[in-house]
């Protein structure tokens, strides 16, 4: 483990601040919505290159990686470079890519979530390995699609790549505190089947909103049921979308499919969740098949073609307090001359879900930018702590025992 100079790791810091900050506005400048990352890679590979990682490449999904180091223990610095879209141009005064800076503050589409922690994580690594900070590591940046699949970018470095990490720092925003979990959730599809008739004689059909209509709005009263935990909070439940078959607009529609996001705490499981839903529905509706409720599945193709197919179950997680990498986080942040904060959580969800949920992994979260501009027209970071992350991303290594 190498010795902790912090003055040597601000000076280097310090040295890169610009470089750091224009290396963020070029990766948001070039759009990568609909997990369309090849393009934003291609640039993240090319810095990784300039600063000497021993090696980088795209994984077979399409998601980038550099690494630095072959020792004995694995860390992964995960940070995801997709975004979601911009909604109605309109409402942005700025060039939603290109940004703007007002007050030290970047406002641009994915510099909150997340490509605001790309920067500080590669020239992080590459600082600690100059400063002897990584010795007997093999450490990673792992830029990679989440936005419309969390946690599938690991579960496939994992299990098709063959790449297991012993830690994970997930870079998703966390006001510059130390993370240590979220909440889960499962993705439910409510498939409601009608039948068609022509709107003037409307006694000869069934019509499938009608049917519907009771499953949301039972949905709707379910939330103080819920379950709910001292860290993670209480679980929650939202219709969040709704596709209706109809052969016109003057016919009974005949098909009605509910989508529920369904949040879940610690000790709720995603068949309880579905069971919930289950129990608005009368029983012989559900005998008869006129209502499926199911969870989701993702298999769709990444850009490169690569399928990896998943339920669209996310298990809620979160790592004990005192686990020695909690404990780590906090010391550079104390070390960096961070407030100090207790350890918070998420009220989104991560890649966490695979890296903790799924896999076990110990996990915490650092990164800059607050979650509540996340999807916003206000998505932005302070140009300040994208470059004090940095000295994080360097110093956790030699922490870590």
């Amino acid at each position: 483990m190498g010795t902790i100079h912090i003055a040597s790791v601000r000076e280097q810091v310090n040295q890169y601040s610009d470089a750091i900050i224009s290396f963020l506005r070029e990766l948001c400048a070039i759009p990568s919505i609909d997990s369309q990352i090849g393009p934003v890679g291609e640039r993240a590979q090319a810095e990784m290159r300039k600063l000497g990682f021993d090696a980088v490449w795209f994984d077979s999904m399409g998601n980038t990686l550099g690494r630095i180091g072959d020792g004995p223990r694995i860390l992964l610095y995960d940070s995801h470079i997709d975004t979601v879209g911009i909604g109605n141009r309109d409402d942005w005064d700025w060039d939603p890519f290109i940004g703007k800076i007002e007050k030290g503050r970047f406002y641009a589409r994915g510099a909150c979530d997340e490509k605001g922690s790309t920067p500080p994580m590669i020239y992080g690594l590459k600082i600690a390995r100059d400063l002897g900070l990584l010795d007997g590591w093999t450490a990673y940046y792992f830029g990679n699609m989440e936005e419309w699949c969390d946690g599938i970018a690991p579960h496939a470095l994992v299990e098709h790549e063959g790449i297991r990490p012993h830690y994970v720092v997930i870079g998703e925003p966390t006001k510059m505190q130390v993370y240590r979990g979220h909440k889960g959730r499962v993705e439910i599809e409510v498939t409601v089947r009608g039948r068609s008739a022509h709107a003037a004689s409307n006694h000869l059909g069934d019509n499938a909103i009608y049917k519907a209509l009771p499953i949301i709005e039972g949905v709707s009263k379910m939330e103080p049921q819920l379950g709910d935990d001292p860290f993670l909070g209480h679980g929650k439940i939202t219709v969040t979308d709704m596709k209706v078959s109809t052969a016109s607009i003057n016919a009974v529609p005949d098909l009605v499919r509910l989508y529920i996001d369904r949040r879940l705490t610690f000790g709720e499981s995603a068949e309880q969740a579905i069971a919930q839903v289950c129990a608005l529905v009368p029983a012989h509706q559900l005998q008869s098949g006129e209502v499926t409720v199911e969870m989701m599945k993702y298999a769709e193709p990444s850009y490169t073609g690569f399928v990896f197919p998943v339920d669209k179950y996310f298990p809620a997680w979160a790592l004990d307090e005192d686990h020695p990498l909690v404990q780590a986080g906090h010391e550079a942040a104390r070390l960096i001359g961070l407030p100090d904060h207790p350890s918070g959580k998420w009220n989104f969800s991560t890649n966490g879900t695979y890296w903790m949920g799924k896999a076990g992994i110990p996990s915490i979260g650092f990164g800059p930018g607050e979650e509540e501009t996340a999807h916003t027209v206000m998505d932005s970071v302070l140009l300040s702590d994208v470059v004090k992350a940095a000295e994080f991303y360097a110093v956790l290594p030699a922490l870590i025992p």
